[in-house]
């Protein structure tokens, strides 16, 4: 009996560690960060035409893995871009395939359940792409369709706006924001609802930007943020370490104008996030 209670005592001893082990000890073993993306979510996160992962968020990831590197002490750290879906993403981070998914997600308590989330990285709001020759807003939707992407929380937030505003339109869901930014361009749906920002990058590389345009209403806000293993206090902490870090050097900036373009500064709401969220050391 006493053996069999020092083997079990034992078996723990050994295998505290293994539980215990985060993200970080699995950078340091394997020299790698698998990051995880999503190709359709310009300006944050997309595929460009030459296959590279690019975006605001995955910049924002890619100066993460750089400072990873200098506090960790590697030689090298290395990183895999993992393309993820919006269905699959989280589930992505759950099972390992990525440690840290860097697109346009919005931090909500539900999703805290599954994920833990950086520091707040953009402030955004849902709004409507219209066409200039349909109707002039939400309120004049009644029997027509609306385009939003599917399973996100802007379709939930659609939904939710076309009651309270008792517009009976038909919501037409789609795979990605080409498709609805298509969908549109060919009149197959009078609008598309989405995060303004995304919108905006839709409608200034469309062939028909000249008979979009984008509703001034700001329908929701939601705060974008890293999603992150559950549980892992240690990478979270170093990841806002470097969030924080971009934040006050005023980084943040060039960064910015990297994906919204050279001329582009962040809004007053989100100068005022980055301030707010800044930790200090």
């Amino acid at each position: 009996m006493r053996f069999l209670l020092y083997s079990l005592m034992a078996l723990m001893v050994l295998q505290a560690p293994a539980a215990a082990a985060g993200t970080l000890d699995k950078l340091r073993q394997t020299g790698v960060l698998k990051v995880g993306y999503r190709e359709d979510a310009a300006p944050f996160s997309y595929k460009s035409e030459i296959g590279e992962a690019v975006g605001y968020s995955v910049d924002l990831c890619r100066t993460i893995a750089t400072r990873l590197k200098a506090d960790l002490g590697l030689e090298k750290l290395s990183v895999d871009y993992v393309p993820v879906t919006t269905e699959g993403r989280f589930k992505a981070i759950k099972d390992g395939r990525i440690d840290i998914l860097c697109g346009a997600t919005t931090a909500t308590l539900s999703r805290r359940e599954l994920v833990d989330f950086s520091l707040p990285t953009f402030i955004s709001g849902a709004s409507v792409l219209l066409r200039a020759d349909g109707p002039d807003g939400m309120k004049a939707l009644s029997g027509h369709k609306v385009g939003v992407r599917g399973g996100t929380t802007t379709e939930e937030a659609l939904r939710n706006t076309l009651t309270k505003l008792s517009v009976d339109a038909e919501v037409v869901t789609v795979a990605d924001h080409q498709d609805g930014l298509e969908q549109l361009e060919k009149g197959a749906v009078s609008a598309y609802f989405g995060d303004r920002a995304i919108l905006i990058f839709l409608a200034a590389g469309s062939k028909s930007r000249d008979i979009l345009r984008i509703s001034e209403q700001h329908f929701t806000f939601e705060p974008y943020a890293l999603a992150l293993p559950l549980g892992d206090s240690g990478f979270r902490l170093a990841v806002d370490r470097t969030l924080s870090r971009v934040y006050r050097s005023g980084a943040i900036e060039t960064l910015f104008r990297s994906s919204f373009g050279k001329e582009a500064k962040p809004t007053g709401l989100l100068q005022a996030l980055y301030v707010i969220s800044t930790l200090p050391e």
